[in-house]
């Protein structure tokens, strides 16, 4: 299969899942869910899978055991791929790329506090997050309401050792583009743009070690 790009029906669908979030709506549309989202994700996923590794597409459904908001689907269909730290979503206002570490371990936040705080290490991170703003990417993540006990509270990348996750997204929203082949490219050059962060969270924070040191 060969990806086409992302029909229109793909944001009805989930603006139309928006108002009516039942078993009742979805089962009448699943066969625009399979058709204009699942394959679409698949044959996309495929296609990028050489250069950027294997990727998840997420279930559309959510888990609600423990959830105040008993709301069976979700409103959005995402893609990881995880060798690469890279992520693609779509969702009723369009497509989302994004990029980065949204989950870490306290070894992980160690690390990253380590090399922002870091003369080298500190100031390259600092030139990738300004580039990325200037093309229109959000830099963000889970931060602390104060400077990490341990490090000064002038310190100049003070906002920076705040953070316990870190990462990046733009929004493209729903371009006439979004609904033909094009769209990978659109996306490729996303996931290219992000990887002076992927590549320096890899390289100065790295996976946890936690699990490995408690077998």
């Amino acid at each position: 299969m060969t990806f086409t790009g992302f029909p229109a029906a793909a944001l009805d669908f989930y603006e139309d899942l928006e108002a009516d979030n039942s078993k009742a709506f979805w089962t009448a549309h699943k066969d625009t869910y399979e058709g204009a989202i699942k394959k679409p994700f698949e044959a996309l996923v495929a296609e990028l899978g050489p250069e950027f590794g294997e990727a998840k597409i997420f279930r559309p459904y959510r888990d609600v055991r423990f959830a105040k908001d008993k709301s069976p689907y979700k409103t959005n269909q995402g893609a990881w791929f995880g060798e690469s730290s890279v992520y693609v979503h779509i969702d009723a206002a369009g497509l989302m790329v994004a990029a980065g570490y949204w989950e870490t371990a306290s070894d992980q936040v160690g690390r990253l506090r380590e090399a922002v705080a870091a003369e080298i290490s500190g100031t390259e991170l600092e030139g990738i997050i300004a580039d990325l703003e200037q093309a229109g990417f959000e830099v963000g993540g889970e931060q602390l309401t104060r400077v990490p006990a341990g490090y000064p509270k002038d310190h100049p990348r003070a906002d920076r050792l705040r953070f316990k996750t870190l990462t990046a997204r733009k929004t493209f929203g729903a371009p006439a583009w979004l609904a033909t082949p094009k769209a990978k490219k659109h996306i490729v050059d996303g996931f290219h743009a992000m990887q002076p962060l992927t590549s320096w969270l890899q390289q100065r924070v790295g996976p946890t070690e936690l699990e490995r040191r408690g077998r």
